[in-house]
């Protein structure tokens, strides 16, 4: 017998630790990813720390994940728009503050240069998460490069309730459908605009092309809420973002990789949803995976806020230190910037991030509270 939508969604669901702890790993991709501008490394492993930005993809899989994994029906839609608000926004401003001066300047700008000229319009455009609808790179980079995804995320949360009444009421079966069919959807698109490089598929904006992605971890987190239970141990999930990377990495070597490269970020995404699902299989099963431990799920946990800073950190260096010549000798500068990105993004997490998101949800809480009683007694009279 299915379980009616309401008892699915009243029935508590447990912390995910592991992909806390994964969330890093994504983060630190992305940082290997933005290093190799600074002070890259000679030989072959340049060519893997190039598909480091396939860590955003597995945020953007995860957010549909968790945001649907956790979401209960006594939230209202507005309260649900206000936490995400809160979650985001503080952090990413005093993140853009930051980044302002390491980005613009008033002076002449030397040819080749990463640094813009300041521009008034085009940051408030990052302030309101809008950047990330224009291809030019002027705009979509705008003030601090790596929060163009957080125009991205924008989108995602207002499409959130509105998927979810079209996904709570499927049951396990339904859900799964819906996620085949987002991953078709990623790989029709990607195809179309292969096919037909010059055709409006290249104009769709950035945020619309990742819509998949993030439907795919609202379905599989619906699926396995409503019972779902595969029998994958994480390694096989872990392994499959493995085997993917390494294929995209070898694609210069052979054209069979070279053809699977086309389609590199849908093969990552459907491994995405897979180390997920067995993590979180896993996890419900009692048991405990490598990702788990104190160290690295503290790390997850500050992930978004050295999402925000590290690239900031790493064209500061760049500025002031000028590109580095490949050299394994640049492992130190690795390490430094690690250090230091981490260390900012325990004070962005710990003096902003968390603490005002707190607020602002206790805030939005205590008013919930008030007008509910205001409700009811309208309810009743009519």
């Amino acid at each position: 017998m299915t379980r009616p939508a309401s008892a699915t969604l009243a029935a508590p669901t447990p912390r995910l630790d592991s992909l806390t702890g994964l969330r890093w790993w994504a983060a630190f991709l992305v940082f290997l990813y933005h290093m190799r501008v600074f002070a890259p490394l000679p030989g072959p492993i340049t060519r893997l720390f190039d598909e480091g930005y396939l860590g955003v993809t597995f945020f953007f899989v995860l957010s549909g994940f968790v945001l649907t994994w956790s979401m209960r029906p006594a939230v209202a839609t507005s309260t649900f728009y206000w936490r995400r608000f809160a979650r985001i926004w503080p952090a990413h401003i005093v993140a853009l503050l930051f980044a302002i001066p390491v980005f613009y300047t008033f002076a002449t700008i030397p040819e080749g240069s990463f640094l813009k000229p300041f521009d008034l319009g085009i940051l408030l455009l990052s302030v309101v998460l809008l950047q990330g609808w224009w291809a030019n790179p002027a705009v979509l980079f705008s003030g601090n490069p790596a929060a163009w995804t957080l125009t991205v995320e924008a989108l995602f949360y207002a499409l959130h309730p509105v998927i979810s009444r079209v996904l709570t009421p499927l049951a396990k079966r339904g859900a799964l459908w819906l996620a085949l069919a987002a991953i078709v959807w990623a790989f029709a698109y990607r195809l179309g605009v292969l096919v037909w490089p010059e055709s409006w598929l290249t104009q769709v904006p950035m945020p619309i092309t990742r819509v998949p992605e993030f439907l795919l971890g609202m379905a599989l987190a619906w699926a396995m809420r409503s019972g779902w239970r595969p029998r994958l141990h994480p390694v096989w999930g872990i392994g499959a973002l493995g085997i993917v990377v390494a294929a995209i990495v070898l694609s210069p070597l052979s054209p069979v990789f070279g053809r699977f490269a086309m389609f590199g970020n849908e093969f990552f995404t459907v491994a995405v949803g897979i180390a997920i699902v067995a993590l979180t299989a896993h996890s419900l099963n009692g048991k405990r995976f490598l990702f788990e431990t104190r160290w690295q799920v503290k790390l997850g946990e500050w992930s978004f806020a050295f999402y925000l800073v590290h690239a900031t950190v790493i064209y500061l260096a760049l500025r002031v230190f000028g590109f580095q010549e490949a050299s394994w000798r640049n492992l130190a500068w690795f390490g430094v910037i690690l250090a230091v990105d981490i260390v900012l993004a325990w004070a962005l997490h710990a003096g902003i991030e968390r603490p005002v998101e707190r607020r602002m949800r206790r805030w939005k809480d205590a008013r919930d509270q008030r007008r509910a009683p205001v409700q009811s007694a309208a309810a009743s009279a009519n």
